[in-house]
């Protein structure tokens, strides 16, 4: 007999589809909880995690309240996460602000890898407190960069303001780009976004990292 155990393989925890399948929406939420605040949360899928969520978004919110109604169904996850990401983003901050700068001198392993907080640094310095809305569609960014709003002190309103502001244009636009998108092709052409989730998630982790990869090859073009 084959357990769950026997089956599971560590590149299941880049899969999105996975956390929906295993542990529906309450995994789903401790996913984005981690992903957006937790240091060691930064390999966790974020972007795909929330498509695959829109697809999966009527099962999803039946486990609060079983509807039929699409925006229903839309609006219950909707809240859920974007509440597991604003608390995410809060206790990310909370750590930089306590023990942030002391996180500069940790010795790196597979959780923690310092030069993704210098990353977000510079991107925090450039942005402003903008950093904080835009690194929500930038993954390891987006871990990072409200543990160093915490290091360097952001007021604590102005980062609130920010952190709900992103998180709800983020989990709102990946979301409904999931499931309005997964609705058309299979109305238009009976095409099941379910049937090819792992070359939907490649295409995703392309397009949002392909500005990070772009800008570390630019940096280093101008060394």
């Amino acid at each position: 007999m084959i357990t769950l155990l026997d089956a599971f393989h560590w590149s299941q925890l880049l899969q999105p589809q996975y956390y929906i399948e295993n542990g529906g929406l309450w995994l789903l939420l401790f996913v984005v909880f981690a992903e957006t605040g937790l240091f060691f949360g930064f390999f966790l899928p974020g972007d795909s995690l929330l498509f695959v969520a829109g697809i999966y978004s009527a099962p999803l919110a039946a486990q609060i309240f079983a509807s039929d109604n699409e925006w229903l169904n839309l609006f219950i996850i909707f809240s859920f996460i974007s509440a597991a990401g604003i608390f995410g983003n809060y206790v990310g901050y909370q750590i930089g602000n306590k023990v942030g700068p002391a996180m500069y001198d940790w010795k790196e392993n597979i959780f923690f890898k310092k030069k993704y907080l210098v990353q977000a640094q510079n991107f925090y310095e450039k942005h402003g407190g903008r950093a904080i809305v835009i690194a929500r569609f930038i993954p390891i960014v987006r871990t990072f960069a409200p543990i160093v709003a915490g290091i360097v002190k952001m007021d604590k309103a102005k980062f609130t303001y920010f952190n709900v502001v992103g998180c709800l244009a983020w989990v709102a636009s990946m979301l409904c780009a999931g499931h309005f998108l997964q609705a058309y092709v299979l109305n238009q052409f009976q095409f099941d976004l379910k049937k090819h989730l792992e070359i939907i998630v490649l295409v995703i982790v392309f397009v949002t990292t392909a500005p990070v990869i772009f800008q570390v090859i630019k940096h280093r073009a101008q060394k």
